[in-house]
């Protein structure tokens, strides 16, 4: 059984409390839908921010890159702390008056820093569980990263310790009186969808389309 993470001075919710969550498996869950998040550091006075894929191995969330990239660089070599955020937009929470309009939604912020991934197992893993976040199934049916790409590859890890997560569910909340206004009120869902797949205009003739795309 899951348990939640402590509390600290970054990750207390003092905003509506009651939204605030500190579970590992609502976190977690959390994580493992979204398929990007953004990662937000300091450097040299200059705040920055990237949005990138990621996938999450246990307590570890896992970013890759080019060996090249500036910003993984100097993540990995001076180790900058960094502030992660996931959010998920479920839907538009029309109310009866204009203050009361609010989304509903799921948000997690991680506080870390990084560590440059090494160890070849740990690599590979990461980037099979990566590549299967993105699209299920797709690791099986690709040509693998031959030893040059390997070695263009960064992937930087980040223990999941201090976050926390925050949620917004249910049906507009109005003052009192608004509720006898003629203005209809209620929620418009959202959703992200993965629609029919488009084949390159290159594909090889009688390749058939996967069965994980079906």
């Amino acid at each position: 059984m899951m348990s939640e993470f402590q509390k600290t001075k970054k990750t207390t919710i003092t905003r509506l409390p009651k939204r605030g969550t500190y579970d590992k498996e609502i976190i977690y869950s959390i994580l493992d839908e979204a398929l990007y998040c953004t990662l937000a550091f300091v450097q040299n006075n200059q705040p920055s921010q990237i949005p990138t894929g990621f996938c999450r191995i246990d307590d570890k969330l896992y970013i890759h890159g080019s060996v090249g990239s500036y910003y993984m660089r100097e993540l990995a070599e001076k180790k900058l702390p960094v502030c992660i955020a996931v959010t998920h937009m479920d839907g538009l929470v029309l109310a009866r008056s204009a203050f009361h309009h609010s989304v509903n939604y799921r948000s997690v912020i991680i506080f870390s820093s990084p560590q440059i991934v090494e160890d070849e197992n740990e690599l590979y893993t990461a980037l099979e569980i990566f590549t299967n976040k993105m699209q299920p199934g797709r690791w099986d049916d690709i040509r693998k990263p031959n030893k040059n790409e390997w070695k263009k590859t960064m992937v930087l890890s980040f223990e999941i310790s201090e976050a926390s997560a925050k949620v917004r569910t249910g049906p507009p909340k109005d003052d009192d009186e608004d509720y006898e206004l003629d203005i209809w009120a209620g929620v418009v869902p959202l959703q992200t969808n993965r629609l029919a797949p488009i084949p390159d205009s290159r594909l090889k003739a009688g390749v058939a389309l996967p069965e994980y795309l079906k």
